[in-house]
């Protein structure tokens, strides 16, 4: 979930749990999954400019995207996953726990 700050840009909840933001890729809204991988139900989209918090990290379906190809999922909320290969973490690996 995201909220607008004072200057209008969208911003997540998660940043209030002190987890550092990552920016999502310019120029692209992600579809945010169920599950870590292109199987799972679409259940948001994340605006343009967004940015988020990466609670834990898991393999899923490999995806092509402006920052490589990559098996990486970011779960960033609740039952929440995007593709790490839209996600500027600064690191093709993990940056965050394994999701159990």
């Amino acid at each position: 979930m995201s909220v607008e700050n004072e200057s209008g840009q969208a911003q997540s909840l998660a940043a209030t749990a002190g987890l550092p933001m990552f920016p999502v890729a310019p120029g692209y809204r992600v579809n945010v999954r169920s599950g870590p991988g292109t199987g799972y139900a679409i259940i948001d989209t994340l605006p343009l400019g967004a940015s988020v918090s990466i609670r834990c990290q898991c393999p899923g379906t490999t995806v092509s995207g402006p920052y490589g190809t990559t098996d990486i999922w970011d779960c960033i909320g609740n039952g929440k996953f995007i593709s790490d290969a839209y996600v500027k973490t600064g690191t093709d690996g993990y940056v965050a726990g394994r999701c159990d």
